[in-house]
Parts: structure tokens; C-alpha cells; sequence
């Protein structure tokens, strides 16, 4: 999954509006994570309808303030507005954490095309591996929240790694206070 992004610069929605680059900035944040291609327009009634919904689903799965263990999900904006303009009004109102594709972005059509996006708006989840685990879960989103991220999880096999296994204390160097 993280290869539809190499050799790509990805923006983060931030004040800054900061780029990820290197393989290794774009690894980092893709890595091991459910992915959600969210395809929208300004110009679109539902996509605007289906923001806050989408914004209040990622900041409750990512947002320190509302989870003690952000999930290991990214959110990338394909935007398919006509204008810079559009984009950036849509960008306004998306939570920070997001990333999206420059307008300039030839990427953004193939990427429409590749996953035959022919609604708005369009919310495709990846696993890891870079298959398709929904193809729209825009409505998914909408019914069930974010609960629905459980069962993506579970059907990508994704293991969040928040504790420590076993074998991993086999090898540690355990001392005492008493112990040179």
C-alpha cells in the first residue's frame, strides 16, 4: 500500500501545509496501517453533508484527546474539485491530520480511475498489503461509526502492537538496584 505513495509528495493539512517526500517520511506514516482514500468535491452537496462525519469517525480513532492509543489508520483527500480554490475551501474543513495530493496532482485521476471511483463521496479502504477491503464505506462510516474500524481491522489482520509480547522480556537486561 505504502508503494501508491512512493515517488509521490503528500501534503499534510496542517497550517504549514508541511510535504512528505522521502520514501522514508512516506513509509513512516503508511506503514502498517489501514488506509482510506477519501474522494470528494467542494462542489458536491454529500461530500460537504458527509465531512463532519468523516472528520468526528477520524478524530475519534486518531485524536489523543478522545483515545488513549491512536489506531493505526491514515486518511489521504483525492480531491476532484475543478478548482485550487475548491480544494483548499474543502481542505478548510478537513481535520489536520489528514494528508491529500497537491491539485496539480496528475495522481489523483489515475488513482480515481484505478479504483473506479463513479460516486461522491467515495471512501475506499486498503489493508496493509494494498487490496481493497471496501470499496465505498462512506455509508459504513455514516451507520455504524467508528466501530466500523474494528472490522476493517480484524479482515486486514492488522495487530496493534501497544504492549509487549512475551518473548520480548526474555531478553531484556533485567537489574536490581542492588545489582553492580
Amino acid at each position: 500500500m505504502v508503494d501508491l505513495f512512493l515517488n509521490r509528495v503528500l501534503v499534510e493539512n496542517n497550517w504549514d501545509q508541511d510535504q512528505l517526500n522521502t520514501e522514508r517520511e512516506i513509509v513512516g506514516i503508511l506503514e502498517n496501517r489501514i488506509l482510506l482514500l477519501f474522494f470528494a468535491s467542494a462542489s458536491c452537496q454529500k461530500c460537504q453533508d458527509f465531512l463532519p462525519i468523516l472528520n468526528n469517525f477520524f478524530k475519534r480513532l486518531k485524536d489523543p484527546a478522545h483515545i488513549e492509543y491512536p489506531k493505526l489508520l491514515a486518511l489521504i483527500f483525492i480531491s476532484l474539485d475543478q478548482s485550487e480554490e475548491q480544494q483548499e475551501r474543502f481542505l478548510k474543513e478537513l481535520h489536520k491530520k489528514v494528508l491529500f495530493l497537491a491539485f496539480d496532482d496528475p495522481y489523483r485521476q489515475e488513482l480515481q480511475a484505478m479504483f473506479e471511483v463513479k460516486e461522491l463521496p467515495t471512501v475506499v479502504v486498503l489493508r496493509p498489503d494494498g487490496s481493497v477491503l471496501a470499496a465505498n464505506a462512506a455509508q459504513d462510516i455514516c451507520s455504524y461509526g467508528s466501530e466500523c474500524f474494528r472490522d476493517w481491522q480484524e479482515s486486514a489482520e492488522l495487530i496493534e502492537r501497544t504492549f509487549m509480547l512475551n518473548e520480548e522480556f526474555d531478553n531484556l537486561n533485567l537489574r536490581t538496584s542492588a545489582t553492580p
